[in-house]
This record gives structure tokens, C-alpha cells and sequence, in this order.
């Protein structure tokens, strides 16, 4: 699903009518249309009881406005109130409010800070349209308005937020002050980027989308680069095996993973990498460690890696790096390694030389963090997997500043750096080196739980070995780690959900996933 910025959504509306000649009352139509249906399909029972249209000014009231005369019309009994005077309409809300008293609809208003005749309406109905504010809203929400929006959500009433709840940020997503709590919100022409992720999620409720009809050439114009992760459209991505294969054909991993009390952060990886299809995975780590990653690992190969007397890898001479990497097709540096001397040396040999496809993860990140400049010329862009905390340590910021721009902070970052990204977390943001960003609806509060992210460096770095690109392999990769998650966590709870629980849930979820049935 394509997701648009609030200046972009403008930018469609104007291409649309300027260039295109669709009238702005016709998508204003279209739009009322859409919401009417909506509310209909989902809300019948409350819409017959009585529907209370609350509308500011703007054109987002004129979208309220055409629910109202098209309401009217099924014989839904409306009422609306204005937070504005007539006479300050925009012209085209004032265009729908005439066609709305042609019918004798009751329109009342509201210009000055009483509100008590809110307050009776909503003892009236059993429902309400939120048509105050639309996308452009930037400031705190103030006066009059805030309390409006106070009033309606402690109502008890379901909200049908036009566009976007009124108060909610369309960009970032954040309440300004105060914003509607909605049941269910109908985004007209394009979700919002605002409407999916959090906070927003919290404000937004069911998200529909209504097609009011932007022009195809106003979209090839104006290039959005964010989208929603969608199912079906991931389904084509899902690997196929042929008959006349075998495990060379599906890649061969090598993991740098895994110190002394970290050993199981190696194991995740790699178990994770052969449940999602790898061919053959070779752990290589401290000598000292080989034992239990033999019996740990039935399935993976180990390479033994000299070592100091602190049980830390010795560095690897480029004949070694050579013997190392032959034959292998996707590489895993970081989970457990510890942030050395050593660690810090094969990185930057990583940087400079490795013509494989790779991930970056967890204390790998941590090395890295210590000397960012070296990442913008590396030889092979990486795929880096940090949680808020590590983009925090990268970026020098701290979690909060993450948390509160994580789509922009991520593609700034993917672009300035040269890398690919998976920013970690509630609605994990994907940002590819050219600036496209993929937000990932799936994943639940049962993941927050430890190793959870060794298993995504391993599922990430299976698929590239798979032949996968950095963006299709990021695309399904994350879809599927947090699908999984959402299976185990339905049949087992939210609570106690470890890691293994999903590294043993991947080929089922990966065939459910190939499958058209939800």
C-alpha cells in the first residue's frame, strides 16, 4: 500500500484538478461517497440510532458535510454542528452545506467557546463523524477545538474520522495536544504516513482507504517513496524450489558469531538461517567455543578461529579472508562477537574487501559505531539490523529522538551512508540506499523478548544468500519474522514467547504465507 506525506496528498489534489481537470467538488464527492459507504458496511446499526456530523471550516468539514446530505438521503436521521460559522466555510464546504439545507437538513453552529449544545447532540446519536481538521493541522490543537475533541472521546460513541482524526500529526504520527480517538478512519485517496505507524496507530483505529479518484499521471509525478508492507504483494517474493535442485542451490552462508557468554546469539542466527531455507550455514568463531557450538549446531558447519588468551578471534591474514569466503554467497557479522580489538579489525577488513551480499547486526553495529565513516565506502553495501538504541549510538542521538522520526531518520541515514536499513521495533521501518522506506505491519509485544533479533539477522541474511536483493530480501525477511511472531503469539500468548519459538515456526509460517487463505 502506497503511503503518502501530507504535502504529497496535496500535491495529487492539485495535479488532479489543475492539470487533469477532475473539479475539487467532484473529489469532494467522491470522498463523502466513500466515507458513506464505509460507515455503512461497518457501522449500520449505529448510523440508525442517529449520526452527528462535527465539522470545522476547512475542506476536511466539507467531506463532513457531503457524509451528511448522503446520509440524509438513506434516511439516517443527521444532525450537524458546525465549529465554525457559515460564513466561514471554504467555498467548496460551502458549496456541500447549501446542498445539505436544500434537504432541510439542521445545521448548528458553534463560533464561540460554548459547547454545550455539542454536549446534547451527543446524547442524541450513536455515532459521530469527525470532519474538524484535515492533514495540513501542524500546531497544538487549542480552545474551542480541543475541547470539542475532549468531549467526543469520552462520549462513548464510535468516531469515523474524515481523512485523518482530527489532532493527530499526518506525517509523524503524534497527537498535537489533543486528537480524536476513532474507531475507525477513512484516508481519502492515500493512507497517510501518520495513520501507520505509532503513535498513530493508537488514534487511527480501522483504517480503510477511499478511492476519490487522483489522477494516474498526478502519482507518476509526484514519486512516493514509502509503502505499507502488503501480503499479497509479498507472496510473489516467496522462493520456490525445483525439483532438480539441491542444498548448493540455495546458498551458503558464513556467520561471524558469537564470544565467550554470548554463545546464543550465534546459534539463533544460524538456526534461524537454515529454517528459512539456507543450504548450508558455516559458523565461524573462537576456538574455544567449538564444542558447544558443535553440539548446539548439528546441522551447521563450524570454523574453528584462532584465538588470544582472552578467548578472542586472532585477526585473519588475507589468504585466510580468501579461504574463508570461497564458495560462500551471503555473510552474518556481528550477533555475540563483542566489541574488540579484533572484532573491530574484521570489520574494517569487511568493509574494504567483501564482494558478498551481508548484515550487520547487533555488537557488529557496535563496532561500527565507533568509526561510522568507513561504511559509505564499503564495497558492498550492507543490510544493518539496529534496534533504537543502537540507531541512536549510530546517528549520536538518543532513543527519543529516534523513536520520534524513525521513517525520516532511517532513510536519511540509508541514503547519507550508502546502506541498506531495517530499523527495528513497533512497525519496523525498511530504508533501501536509494530512499525508499517500507513500513512492516506485522510483529506484536509477545517479540520483546531476548535473541528475537539474532533470529532476523539470520532470516535476512538466508534470503540474500537465496539470490535475493538487499530490498526484496529486507521486504520479506521482516514481513516474515514478524508473521511468525503473530502465529506463535496467537496460539501461545503474548507472554513467555522466546525466539526459538519463532525459528521453529518459520516453515510453517512460510508456507502459510505462499498460500492466497489468511
Amino acid at each position: 500500500m502506497l503511503i503518502v506525506t501530507a504535502e504529497q496528498m496535496r500535491e495529487l489534489d492539485r495535479l488532479t484538478i489543475e492539470q487533469y481537470g477532475v473539479p475539487s467538488l467532484t473529489l469532494m464527492e467522491r470522498a463523502g461517497q466513500g466515507i458513506t459507504q464505509a460507515i455503512l458496511e461497518r457501522f449500520a446499526g449505529n448510523a440508525k440510532k442517529g449520526v452527528l456530523i462535527v465539522a470545522g471550516k476547512g475542506n476536511n468539514g466539507g467531506d463532513g458535510l457531503v457524509v451528511a446530505r448522503l446520509l440524509k438521503k438513506e434516511r439516517i436521521p443527521i444532525a450537524v454542528v458546525l465549529l465554525a460559522r457559515q460564513d466561514e466555510l471554504s467555498a467548496d464546504a460551502t458549496h456541500n452545506l447549501r446542498a445539505f439545507l436544500k434537504l432541510k437538513g439542521k445545521v448548528s453552529e458553534i463560533g464561540g467557546d460554548n459547547l454545550a449544545l455539542l454536549s446534547q447532540q451527543l446524547s442524541k446519536n450513536g455515532l459521530i463523524v469527525d470532519a474538524i481538521f484535515g492533514t495540513g493541522m501542524k500546531n497544538d490543537v487549542r480552545g474551542r477545538f480541543a475541547e470539542a475533541i475532549a468531549l467526543m472521546n469520552a462520549s462513548g460513541l464510535p468516531i469515523v474520522a474524515v481523512d485523518i482524526p482530527s489532532g493527530l500529526d499526518s506525517d509523524k504520527g503524534t497527537p498535537l495536544g489533543v486528537a480524536i480517538q476513532a474507531e475507525m478512519t477513512v484516508a481519502l485517496g492515500l493512507a497517510k504516513i501518520g495513520e501507520v505507524i505509532y503513535p498513530g496507530l493508537n488514534f487511527v483505529g480501522d483504517l480503510a482507504v477511499a478511492d476519490i479518484g487522483i489522477d494516474a499521471r498526478a502519482l507518476t509525478a509526484v514519486v512516493a517513496k514509502t509503502e505499507l508492507l502488503d501480503r499479497d504483494n509479498l507472496r510473489s517474493l516467496l522462493p520456490r524450489r525445483a525439483a532438480d535442485t539441491h542444498k548448493g542451490s540455495y546458498g551458503h552462508l558464513l556467520a561471524f558469531a558469537g564470544s565467550r557468554g554470548k554463545t546464543g546469539a550465534a546459534i539463533l542466527a544460524c538456526r534461524a538461517a537454515m529454517r528459512t531455507g539456507a543450504g548450508l550455514v558455516t559458523l565461524a568463531a573462537p576456538r574455544s567455543l567449538n564444542s558447544i557450538f558443535a553440539t548446539s549446531l548439528v546441522e551447521v558447519m563450524t570454523e574453528p578461529l584462532r584465538e588470544n588468551a582472552n578467548e578472542v578471534m586472532e585477526p585473519l591474514s588475507d589468504a585466510e579472508w580468501r579461504a574463508l569466503l570461497e564458495r560462500k554467497n551471503a555473510l552474518l557479522f556481528g550477533p555475540g562477537i563483542g566489541v574488540n580489538d579484533a572484532t573491530q579489525n574484521t570489520l574494517r577488513w569487511l568493509l574494504r574487501n567483501l564482494s558478498l551480499p551481508w548484515v550487520i547486526d547487533a555488537d557488529g553495529l557496535n563496532n561500527l559505531a565507533l568509526e561510522l565513516g568507513r561504511l559509505r565506502h564499503a564495497k558492498t553495501a550492507p543490510i544493518l539490523t539496529p534496534h533504537p538504541g543502537e540507531m541512536a549510538r549510530l546517528v549520536g542521538k538518543d532513543n527519543a529522538t529516534v523513536n520520534a522520526d524513525r521513517i525520516g531518520i532511517a532513510r536519511s541515514f540509508a541514503v547519507e551512508h550508502r546502506c541498506h536499513l531495517v530499523l527495528k521495533g513497533a512497525r519496523s521501518v525498511i530504508a533501501s540506499a536509494d530512499g525508499k522506506v517500507f513500513i512492516n505491519p506485522t510483529g506484536n509485544p509477545a517479540m520483546a523478548s531476548g535473541g528475537i533479533g539474532d533470529v532476523l539477522a539470520g532470516i535476512l541474511t538466508a534470503l540474500l544468500g537465496q539470490g535475493f536483493c538487499a530490498e526484496d530480501a529486507m521486504k520479506l525477511g521482516v514481513y516474515l519474522h514478524g508473521f511468525a511472531g503473530d502465529r506463535v503469539a496467537a496460539t501461545k500468548g503474548e507472554i513467555g514467547l522466546i525466539a526459538s519459538d519463532i525459528i521453529d515456526d518459520l516453515p510453517a509460517a512460510l508456507s502459510a504465507l505462499a498460500s492466497s487463505k489468511s
